[in-house]
């Protein structure tokens, strides 16, 4: 596993402000994304698991763990971007490993590599099972590419 990189800028109160926080609209609010831990290069975020998104066979559309990782992919780049700049996610490949019925979705996003003008990131998915999510699988695994856009006026 390559090692996490350096970052020439971090937003601790960024990152801060962001755990346990939940959107009031959009796709992550929908599927009710929660970020549970946040640092330098680091996220890990997810959701429950609830009736409304299993499908009529029984299992949760894949579309719903794309989201999550779309969401963490560009997420995870705030706090270690200049202030004022925005991250638009490129492109990501997904691998879904397993399916999902019930309990927990978790992603771990983790930059991989990071210049000024975009970001690799990989995505891993666990499912947690049982009362205190003790049992995990690994249900995804994801990489993707941010492109970084400097604030207006920057150089």
């Amino acid at each position: 596993m390559a090692s996490t990189p350096t970052f020439e800028y971090y937003n601790d109160a960024w990152a801060a402000k962001m755990i346990g926080r939940r959107s009031r609209r959009g796709i992550d609010a929908y599927l009710g994304v929660e970020v549970t831990e946040f640092g330098p290069g680091r996220l890990v975020a997810g959701f429950d698991v609830t009736e409304d998104l299993i499908t009529m066979i029984g299992n949760m559309h894949g579309g719903c763990i794309s989201a999550l990782v779309d969401h963490c992919l560009g997420v995870v780049m705030y706090p270690v971007m200049p202030e004022g700049s925005w991250a638009a996610t490129t492109e990501f490949k997904i691998n879904l490993l397993a399916p999902v019925s019930k309990g927990r979705v978790e992603a771990t996003a983790e930059i991989l590599s990071m210049t000024r003008r975009l970001a690799v990131v990989r995505i891993e998915v666990e499912n947690a099972l049982g009362p205190d999510s003790s049992q995990r699988r690994m249900v995804a695994l994801a990489q993707g590419t941010c492109t970084i856009v400097a604030p207006k006026g920057a150089a």
